[in-house]
């Protein structure tokens, strides 16, 4: 059974126009029109969205928009925030627009918007109690250090928030981060804390994933090592943030300090939440409410604004075209700004968790590309790394730019260096060096004719690299929650483009499955046989070797 998404006819547009336009290059369509930067860039409070070095035209777009209309994506739009259960395997909605909505949203005929704001108030209770010392550890000393144990959604959404509002913190508690289950990771961090000034959140929805719940057993048994009075010393320095209260209350959590999550977020939608307890201790509720403010603005403008004028529309289009028309694979995000050096790293979650599929809505086979993998670094440490290959390797890497017009530190001369990289970076890529302009330039500089006839082919630059460029005014608590509203609801636009559900992860459950069947083999006698044969070796080397 096939998702039928190749037969609508504007798909079939799309790939005559694909056709038409193949062998166009960016400079070309540059000269052709010299009012395109206006024409194809976006603007919207904080934030600047440039889409002219993609190779687009305005049929392009006039082309995807409707694409996006005959596959229903307005429509999409609306069940979304009227909380219908978009989510369709797991018969959830997704709701991740409630948790910084000014508005009501419905649920089952129920606002929950009114418990998303009785849990703001019991977090912004709790971060005031722990910055005034009111909220102290079992010796009395006050907090000075919070550890976040999570991972996936849980962690990489908190860590990389805390990293790029890091010019907002407060100088204490020093906020922390662990999620990797090797006991290298927490066991290096609990080194350097003491545990009588330690506070632990525990973040798990379900309170039952092997890594959170490895970690987190860990951290209790050094508190309650460390601190007079054993467990119940170790109690008063651990919350949580789960849907499930009654598992976290039976590790040792007092209840009023667990702070509760819901099935209709998923884990990478969930800083919003109580989720974002590590953002609000680490700046205080007044810039938490700014991020959800930044979020929620993009949201009423997803919402509202027609298609052609949509970012998240703008950009999840863009995407379908590079991958499904354009054969993209894969996309590079590459922050010229080193507090979103994670943002690569959460995006890879946002997306590929969401859009990575084979199967649609209805469980038909999908019959086009799907997501493309997501990759990238911090900028100006990319140049020395992977640019190569952007520029001359002979695989086509779309790119996102992302870049902040003001720093928020006084250092002369750094933020010039690394805006006019960001800026050389993208024009070199679209507009590329030919022939005739590499040989003048190595002609300029006085190389001989010999030199320059070997020379030649290794200093020529093909152009025409696909680049959207995304300018903040400043990486504020609202410009950044508008950001990542923006790539959230960039995902949503191509799953609707797609056919596929966006707020499932199958697979990840999958090899949890088999993790959780290994795990007791790899402490049994004898050798383990119930596998296929590379698998059976792995793990009898192993333990023949431990």
């Amino acid at each position: 059974m096939s998702t039928g998404r190749t037969r609508l006819s504007s798909w079939q547009q799309l790939v005559e126009h694909q056709r038409a336009l193949s062998g166009r290059r960016l400079r070309e369509l540059f000269e052709e029109d010299p009012a395109r930067f206006k024409a194809l860039s976006r603007p919207l409070g904080g934030i600047l969205l440039d889409c002219s070095k993609q190779l687009v035209t305005a049929d392009t777009l006039r082309l995807l928009a409707a694409l996006a209309r005959e596959c229903g994506l307005e429509s999409w739009i609306r069940r979304l925030f009227a909380g219908e259960r978009v989510n369709a395997t797991e018969r959830r909605a997704a709701l991740h627009i409630a948790l910084r909505s000014a508005d009501p949203v419905a649920l089952d005929g129920v606002d929950v918007t009114r418990e998303v704001k009785r849990v703001l108030a019991e977090m912004g209770r709790f971060v005031r109690g722990v910055h005034a010392g009111r909220i102290r550890g079992a010796t009395g000393r006050a907090f000075t250090d919070v550890v976040n144990i999570g991972i996936g959604g849980s962690d990489l959404g908190p860590r990389l928030a805390c990293e790029a509002l890091a010019p907002y913190a407060k100088p204490r508690p020093r906020v922390h981060f662990v999620s990797n289950v090797d006991g290298s990771a927490i066991a290096s961090l609990l080194a350097r804390l003491d545990p009588a000034s330690t506070l632990v959140i525990i973040a798990s929805k379900t309170f039952t994933t092997a890594e959170t719940m490895a970690n987190a057993r860990t951290a209790r048994a050094w508190l309650a090592g460390r601190l007079r009075g054993g467990a119940a010393a170790a109690g008063k320095h651990l919350c949580a943030v789960t849907a499930a209260p009654a598992r976290a209350a039976e590790f040792g959590v007092s209840p009023e300090r667990v702070f509760p999550m819901w099935d209709w977020v998923g884990g990478r939608y969930s800083l919003w939440s109580a989720i974002g307890l590590p953002i609000a201790l680490q700046t205080g509720m007044p810039r938490f409410a700014e991020l959800l403010s930044g979020a929620r603005g993009m949201d009423e403008h997803f919402r509202d604004a027609p298609l052609e004028r949509n970012l998240p529309a703008l950009l999840g289009l863009i995407e379908v075209w590079n991958v499904s028309f354009r054969g993209a694979a894969s996309r590079a995000v590459l922050p010229y700004d080193e507090r979103l050096r994670l943002l690569p790293a959460y995006l890879q979650q946002l997306e590929m968790e969401s859009t990575g599929k084979h199967a649609t809505r209805e469980g038909g086979r999908v019959d086009h590309a799907t997501s493309p993998v997501v990759w990238g670094s911090a900028g100006t440490d990319g140049q020395h790394a992977y640019f190569q290959m952007l520029h001359q390797g002979t695989q086509e890497v779309p790119a996102d730019f992302i870049a902040c017009c003001r720093p928020h530190h006084r250092l002369r001369g750094h933020h010039g260096i690394l805006l006019a990289n960001f800026f050389a970076q993208t024009e070199a890529l679209a507009l590329g060096m030919n022939e005739t302009e590499a040989e003048a330039a190595m002609r300029q500089s006085g190389m001989a004719a010999a030199e320059i006839r070997r020379l030649l082919p290794h200093r020529v630059f093909p152009g025409s690299r696909p680049t959207t460029s995304i300018l903040l005014d400043d990486l504020s608590p609202r410009n950044f929650g508008a950001l990542i509203a923006l790539y959230e609801h960039k995902v949503f636009v191509q799953s609707v483009i797609w056919d596929v559900n966006a707020f499932d992860q199958w697979g990840v459950e999958f090899g949890k499955t088999l993790a959780g069947r290994i795990l007791p083999e790899l402490d049994g006698d004898g050798p383990v046989s119930g596998h296929d044969g590379s698998t059976n070796g792995l793990i009898n080397h192993y333990k023949s070797r431990r």
